[in-house]
């Protein structure tokens, strides 16, 4: 079978023949139909992020994933059943509490692998084998853009530990920042169009753009963070109830403290390289203590998070995913897939036609 790769050393995708995979004990084999290209997967292929599966001369990139069962194997799934696979697994040496509880997006780091990013072989490939228990069944008409179940249910989670903070208290925010305008950032403010009265989406792009027409197509307001950077947000547009950053810029952490409202939250969602720079943490202190602002900090997602997703997939209005989804490429065309540009939101890569 095909499989699109990344070579020890290498920082560039390929596609390479492989064995299709015969299932084990409680997994399933499926027919890979769509896999989605994210920041995550250029990370692993500079080799920023992640890391090979043990004994390994490659890995097979990709994690968000849409396919179809061929061979069921003896679990509770059916043949034909369109399914998307979670990316957590447990580590090579066995399960953990975390994975025991069902909640592997909160183990810490090394206590699990994660499929075409850590330590374990990914999706992009004409088969796969997973567990029964990581396979979620999607509707068969979610068929085309059932990968997008991935990147959405990660803003499930954020969303959940945002309002979780916030529990304590009755809170009825009312207006929402995305800081960041590339896939993940869109998905999640289409997902707060229904929550929120007020939107808005950052970003560092000039007009005439795509990403902003989508952004204006939303309802949102666009705020170009060259004109107005996030400490000038509450002072130029409203102070905001809830701050979502998909940007991985790491000053972005502490600045969107001054775009929050007495009583909002932001979720980190960004992983930053190593930066150090000053910041006035006394200022910060003081805001966090007596504005009863929070801070969280979110990665990955487990089942219910996936469930979720189907929902907020299901709500999309069906001239955004158009819009979003701005190129299909068969595995011959890996390079083209893989490029980036302002003209490029998401890429998917097709092994079968949904």
């Amino acid at each position: 079978m095909k499989a699109i790769v990344v070579g020890r050393g290498e920082s560039r995708p390929r596609v390479i023949e492989k064995s299709r995979p015969e299932p084990g004990a409680d997994e399933a084999l499926v027919r890979t139909l769509r896999v989605g290209i994210d920041g995550t997967d250029h990370e692993v292929l500079s080799g920023n992020h992640g890391g090979f599966p043990e004994g390994t001369d490659h890995q097979v990139l990709g994690h968000e994933a849409v396919g179809v069962v061929e061979d069921p194997n003896g679990t509770d799934l059916a043949t034909g059943d369109v399914v998307v696979p979670t990316v957590r697994r447990p580590p090579a040496d066995g399960s953990n509490r975390y994975f025991d509880a069902g909640e592997p997006d909160m183990a810490p780091d090394g206590m699990y692998r994660e499929r075409g990013i850590a330590g374990a072989h990914g999706f992009m490939a004409e088969y796969f084998t997973s567990p029964a228990e990581f396979l979620v069944p999607v509707p068969r008409e979610f068929a085309s853009h059932a990968f997008l179940v991935e990147p959405i249910s990660n803003s499930e989670k954020a969303f959940e530990l945002a309002y979780g903070s916030r529990s304590t208290f009755e809170w009825t925010p009312e207006s929402a920042m995305v800081l960041g305008n590339g896939p993940l950032g869109l998905l999640t403010l289409a997902m707060l169009d229904e929550r929120f009265d007020r939107t808005y989406c950052l970003g560092r792009r000039d007009r005439p753009d795509r990403t902003i027409d989508i952004i204006e197509r939303l309802g949102a307001t666009y705020v170009d963070s060259r004109e107005t950077p996030v400490p000038a947000v509450a002072d130029t547009h409203e102070p905001v109830d809830f701050v979502y950053e998909a940007t991985g810029h790491a000053k972005h952490a502490f600045e969107c403290v001054d775009a929050l409202a007495p009583n909002g939250v932001a979720a980190l969602l960004g992983i930053p390289e190593d930066w150090t720079f000053d910041v006035d943490g006394g200022r910060l202190h003081r805001e966090f203590v007596l504005e009863n602002k929070a801070l969280v900090g979110s990665v990955n997602s487990s089942v219910p998070h996936f469930e979720a997703a189907k929902e907020s997939l299901a709500a999309f209005p069906d001239w955004f995913l158009d819009e979003l989804v701005t190129g299909v490429y068969s595995p011959d065309e890996v390079d083209a897939a893989f490029e980036t540009g302002d003209d490029v939101i998401k890429t998917v890569v097709e092994f079968d036609s949904p």
